[in-house]
């Protein structure tokens, strides 16, 4: 049985033929297969390399996202990694891997990082959940499958009368160096009216201090928020700019942030907790020289502005916060959704 290495070898060799058979919409352009995203989206945001080294290689750079064709398999399909290998051995006409035979995972600390790992390993793509359908109820419309964020049909929930199960959107909590820390979940009413009727429908667990949720790749500009929902409606208006949601006022105050950025904008929540937020992290910033400037909603957040103003109005508002040359960057007038 081949390996993943040798299979993704092979894809490679055969780069422009899987491009052909998983994003048909996309076309050749010299070295590269240019499309909208991994779910053949039409547009020219994500790239294939086809020939050299570097063959299979794909980044999306409206996203952040990358890897290699077996990622893009697994995002295309919607499957894991097994899944994944057994699609693209299909495709090369190579033999199935047998099914591995029952056996008992050993127990993980609750609430640690290797808990979140198992959770966010154990949860499935976004595209046409009920994770999306709620983000979509928020005014939130995702242009692709952002790799931070999951859906799990049965998440367990502990409350006051034991231990539970909801479906529940799931948010990866990474280092800067992309290793997961932590995970977040929002549990889901199964109706698809807002979030499950529990005394706690957010909760995070394991290592959060200094990490976030990120949504891209900061290089030398980055907007960080409290929530994922205000982050994300952000995103709905400046799709190709890179964000991270640090779930809380006293986390986004302890954010560790890249050492290649110069620019900052805190899209802070409208009370003193925010406040303080942006004051604790400009102080923390300034001795690295970076330029820190607050994102102002005009309610209590960005998701409420969005859902109030709309993306037009929402455009305009940001416009006026943001430096120019940003301006021009990541906040052109057409802008698509997040």
């Amino acid at each position: 049985m081949q390996s993943a290495t040798e299979v993704a070898r092979r894809l490679s060799d055969q780069a422009e033929a899987v491009c052909r058979y998983y994003l048909p919409n996309g076309r050749r352009q010299g070295r590269y297969w240019l499309i909208g995203d991994v779910t053949d989206t039409p547009g020219r945001s994500l790239y294939v390399r086809l020939t050299g080294q570097r063959a299979g290689k794909w980044t999306d750079a409206a996203t952040g996202e990358h890897g290699d064709l077996i990622d893009l398999i697994a995002l295309n399909r919607r499957l894991d990694f097994r899944g994944a290998l057994d699609e693209a051995r299909s495709f090369l006409r190579l033999p199935i891997a047998p099914p591995l035979p029952a056996r008992r995972e050993p127990p993980t600390p609750t609430g640690s990082p290797e808990a979140a790992r198992r959770l966010f390993a154990a949860s499935l793509a976004i595209k046409g959940s009920l994770a999306e359908a709620y983000l979509r109820q928020r005014g939130i419309v995702l242009k692709t499958d952002h790799c931070a964020l999951r859906f799990h049909p049965r998440c367990y929930y502990r409350g006051p009368s034991g231990r539970e199960t909801w479906p529940a959107l799931i948010a990866a909590v990474t280092d800067l160096d992309g290793n997961i820390t932590g995970a977040h979940r929002t549990w889901l009413d199964p109706s698809g009216c807002g979030k499950a009727p529990v005394d706690q429908p957010r909760r995070a667990m394991a290592r959060l201090a200094g990490n976030a949720v990120r949504f891209g790749i900061a290089c030398d500009v980055l907007t960080a928020a409290e929530g994922i929902e205000t982050t994300l409606a952000l995103k709905t208006i400046m799709p190709s700019m890179p964000m991270i949601a640090a779930l809380s006022a006293a986390h986004l105050a302890a954010l560790i942030l890249p050492p290649s950025l110069r620019r900052l904008y805190v899209a802070r929540d409208n009370d003193e907790a925010g406040r303080l937020a942006l004051a604790r992290l400009r102080g923390r910033a300034a001795v690295s020289g970076i330029d820190v400037r607050a994102l102002e909603p005009q309610a209590e957040d960005f998701n409420a502005d969005l859902l109030t103003l709309g993306a037009d109005r929402l455009r305009k508002c940001i416009a006026g916060q943001l430096a120019e040359d940003d301006v021009r960057r990541f906040l052109p007038s057409q802008d698509g959704p997040a």
